[in-house]
């Protein structure tokens, strides 16, 4: 036996080896941490100038159009651009220079106010009582250390007074600047702010210019096996980029002249700062816009005597960002701009760590270039599910997941935020059908047993319960808010509707389906055969059709001579599996020899329609259907009192 262990050595190499993989991974992360913060002087002004291509990118192709030439196009929006920002940072600076001068007029107003609330605050006295307590030690404290000491022991004699002499003033004077030393003086503040701007123009021009290039370095990175779908899929990545940037500056540049004309008319002093700052800070997410409303708020308090401006300037931003927050931006934006809420506090928190204020403002846009290139680049997918806000899992799977946990209530839930745009059983076949082909591929494998196969089949039965009140027709004009129910909407086919399958009235069946139940709908081996069942069975009474679920056990030698067939019509075969075509065989004939008059539907569930007519074939049913619709289709055409019996209606409904 210790001749087939390994060696300790082998062991510890081996036993070692995820450890060194996880540690090589760390330690990549932290260089590229490290490298973005030491060389942030230079990432900054990359990463700016990234940010300005994607808005300056629909301008500049909108003059290609007009035939203005490229190199001109992009020198002179770029020069536009930076000329527009300039006069923003110019008329910026001169509002803080006007506002930095009014404020010590301000002082008396806010001494008064705060001398008001303390005079008007209950316990008023206590409070003052403590301040002056304070106050008096703090007075104590600061008192030189020879009164300290004779404070410390009372009764210590005093020492002989001494002589005092009067200490000899002395001034020092620095020689007047020479003219170098004032420019220079004058220009060192300025120099970093102007190589930034200089470093952001050179690269925004020359990524512009060079754009095609650029792309074509990065498809080979992401991968040039697949030319056309990486091509495609950059493309559409970067004008998804475009207008989302283009159109957050437009969104977020009419806040802000919103916010100055209001504070303007309120009469809050130097509006077009406050505008200018509620423009730039609406780019950080979700406390951006508070953060611009601190500082008006704290300049209403101490310019007016009262508290009506106060008030009026709370009250516009209270109103404005909520509207532009959750009614304009849903608007345009659509559902969201793709990135989930903890991703979006996590980006803003590490980007300001790594890179001060303007990582503050420019995690958000960062974040986004980041998910949108994870979605479109097979390699980056990862960026997608950490920082998107997409469900990490498709919506059959998620599916499959809530049944196996045993949770119809939330699947239900997202399954009605689902109904708002699609209708029932387009959710019944795009989601549940594919999460219960999931489940019976598990089966197969054997990691799902019999018992789990049962709870996941009554958990199906109470959410074909809780939405038996949603007819399975074209939904009204509804949108959903749900990210899951978003996600299930966006990979459903918008075509798929039951507009064209009408409700049958009891006038417009044939005779032999006007009874208690004329449908049967029997499971074919399991547990998730008998709940596609039952969301078939749902679908029928639906459309007018009355119909019963049997179990699987139905079909057997002993059962299934107790099967009721006086009133039956059809029989609807539910088959998840298609690797059984002996096990259709043996359960159509025994169901023909029952019942010789029905017609039998082989409802088998895949996603291949020329693999179920073989299975017809081999089974001998009188059709196949391989969705929950289609089957409903056929069940209607076989029940109109004026199609009954027609095959070529029949054969049309099968087409169907």
């Amino acid at each position: 036996m210790s001749a087939l262990k390994p060696k300790s050595s082998e062991r510890d190499l081996y036993a070692s080896e995820p450890s060194t993989g996880g540690i090589g991974v760390v330690g990549m992360i932290a260089l590229v941490i490290a490298g973005l913060f030491v060389g942030r002087e230079v990432f900054v002004p990359v990463a700016l100038a990234i940010l300005l291509s994607f808005v300056l990118a629909p301008l500049i192709r909108l003059l290609q159009k007009l035939r203005v030439p490229r190199v001109l196009a992009v020198i002179g929006v770029v020069l536009v651009a930076f000329a527009g920002i300039t006069a923003l940072a110019t008329v910026m600076a001169t509002q803080v220079t006007q506002l930095a001068g009014d404020l010590p007029r301000y002082q008396l107003t806010m001494r008064e106010k705060v001398q008001s609330l303390r005079g008007s605050a209950a316990g008023s006295s206590a409070l003052e009582r403590a301040a002056d307590v304070l106050q008096d030690l703090g007075k104590e404290l600061d008192r030189p250390q020879t009164d300290a000491g004779r404070l410390a022991n009372p009764l210590a004699p005093s020492a002989a007074p001494a002589t005092e002499t009067k200490p000899i003033p002395v001034e020092v004077r620095q020689p007047d600047p020479g003219a170098l030393q004032t420019l220079g003086a004058f220009i060192t503040p300025l120099i970093h702010p102007l190589a930034t701007t200089g470093i952001v123009v050179i690269f925004v021009i020359f990524i512009l210019l060079q754009r095609e290039d650029l792309r074509n370095r990065l498809i080979r990175l992401a991968g040039s096996h697949d030319l056309q779908k990486t091509t495609a899929a950059l493309d559409d990545a970067a004008g998804r980029l475009s207008k989302l940037f283009l159109t957050q500056l437009v969104l977020n540049a009419a806040f802000g002249v919103v916010i100055g004309v209001g504070l303007y008319f309120i009469g809050v002093p130097s509006p077009v700062l406050w505008g200018i700052l509620a423009a730039i800070l609406r780019f950080v997410p979700y406390i951006g816009a508070f953060i611009s409303a601190a500082f008006p708020l704290a300049l209403a308090a101490a310019v007016d005597p009262g508290w009506s401006m106060l008030l009026m300037t709370a009250a516009l931003f209270i109103v404005m960002e909520p509207v532009a927050g959750h009614v304009v931006e849903p608007l345009v934006y659509g559902h969201s701009t793709g990135l989930s809420p903890v991703a979006v506090v996590v980006a803003a928190t590490f980007w300001t760590w790594l890179w001060g204020p303007i990582g503050l403002v420019l995690a958000t846009p960062l974040t986004v270039c980041l998910v949108v290139l994870g979605r479109h680049v097979e390699r980056l997918e990862f960026l997608d599910v950490m920082l998107g806000d997409r469900p990490a899992l498709s919506p059959p799977e998620i599916f499959y997941q809530r049944m196996l946990a045993g949770d119809p209530a939330e699947a239900a839930d997202v399954a009605e935020e689902f109904l708002k745009e699609r209708s029932l059983s387009v959710y019944y076949d795009e989601v549940a059908l594919a999460g219960l082909r999931l489940a019976r591929a598990d089966a197969l494998r054997g990691v799902l047993d019999e018992a789990r196969l049962e709870r996941m089949r009554g958990t199906v039965e109470e959410l074909v319960d809780d939405l038996s009140d949603h007819p399975d027709l074209e939904p009204a004009s509804g949108r959903t808010v749900d990210p899951e129910a978003a996600a299930a909407v966006d990979a459903s086919a918008e075509g798929l509707g039951t507009a064209d399958l009408p409700v049958l009235a009891p006038d417009d069946l044939d005779p032999r389906f006007t009874g208690e139940t004329p449908i049967l709908c029997i499971a074919g081996q399991s547990p998730v055969d008998e709940a596609a069942a039952l969301m078939l069975a749902q679908l029928l009474t639906k459309h007018g059709l009355n119909a019963r679920v049997e179990g699987a056990a139905s079909l057997s030698v002993q059962s299934i001579s107790r099967l009721e067939a006086a009133d039956t019509a059809v029989v609807c075969l539910s088959f998840l599996d298609a690797g059984s075509p002996a096990h259709m065989r043996y359960a159509v004939r025994r169901l023909r020899r029952k019942m010789p008059q029905v017609k039998i539907v082989l409802g088998c569930w895949v996603a291949d329609v020329t693999a179920a007519e073989s299975l017809r074939e081999a089974a001998r049913a009188d059709l196949v259907a391989s969705t929950l619709r289609a089957a409903t289709a056929l069940c209607i055409e076989l029940a109109r009192r004026d199609t009954i019996g027609s095959s070529q209606a029949v054969t049309t409904a099968s087409a169907a």
